[in-house]
């Protein structure tokens, strides 16, 4: 369409605009998205929940997720979100700096506890719960201190094997026991397996 025509349309810079950009001239400068400045999880429960167990429950399912994308992404994390929200819709945010960068579940899961176990909630109706992580950094920069607990040490070795299990079969084929029969009325995430590397 003439220049001419559109700005008839449209207006004079408005046309002008229109008949540059159908052409392929745009000069500003292209800038190139970065990562994800932090990843979140939630849980957002059937029926509001009184019980703290149903809680800590539907929390370990949030751990155990972030935990796996943060991995499969080749990322860590410094800082953990912890965000409630009540039966009236009102929310409060909790939120920690880890000491150390990590991908490991178990940490996210103790911080995320930590953070609801601060806030002290007595009797409140919660209807869903939501988790994130920030402060992401490339996990090959990032520095693991040993420990001298077998079971964290074992861990950090298992959960490479459970990712690659949940990858090949499907989000949520290997998880936690506690997971296994819900106590909680979370909607739990949908199953989705992936075909197969070989046949």
């Amino acid at each position: 369409m003439p220049l001419s025509t559109l700005q008839r349309i449209a207006g004079g810079s408005t046309g002008r605009l229109l008949h540059q950009r159908a052409h392929g001239i745009d000069p500003r400068d292209v800038t190139v998205g970065g990562p994800p400045a932090s990843i979140a999880a939630g849980r957002r429960f059937e029926r509001d929940v009184l019980d703290p167990d149903e809680v800590r429950q539907a929390l370990l399912a949030l751990a155990t997720d972030l935990g796996a994308r943060l991995r499969t992404a080749g990322k860590t994390t410094r800082g953990v979100e912890l965000q409630v929200t009540y039966a009236d819709r009102s929310t409060t945010t909790r939120s920690r700096t880890l000491r150390e960068a990590t991908a490991h579940t178990p940490v996210l899961q103790d911080t995320l506890y930590a953070l609801f176990t601060a806030l002290g909630l007595q009797r409140a109706r919660i209807r869903a719960v939501t988790a994130r992580v920030n402060n992401l950094a490339a996990a090959e920069r990032s520095f693991v201190q040993l420990t001298l607990d077998a079971a964290t040490e074992n861990n950090r070795v298992l959960e490479p094997v459970l990712d690659k299990a949940n990858n090949r079969w499907g989000t949520g084929t290997v998880h936690p026991a506690a997971l296994t029969n819900p106590k909680s009325h979370a909607t739990r995430p949908t199953l989705r397996p992936r075909r197969p590397d070989r046949p």
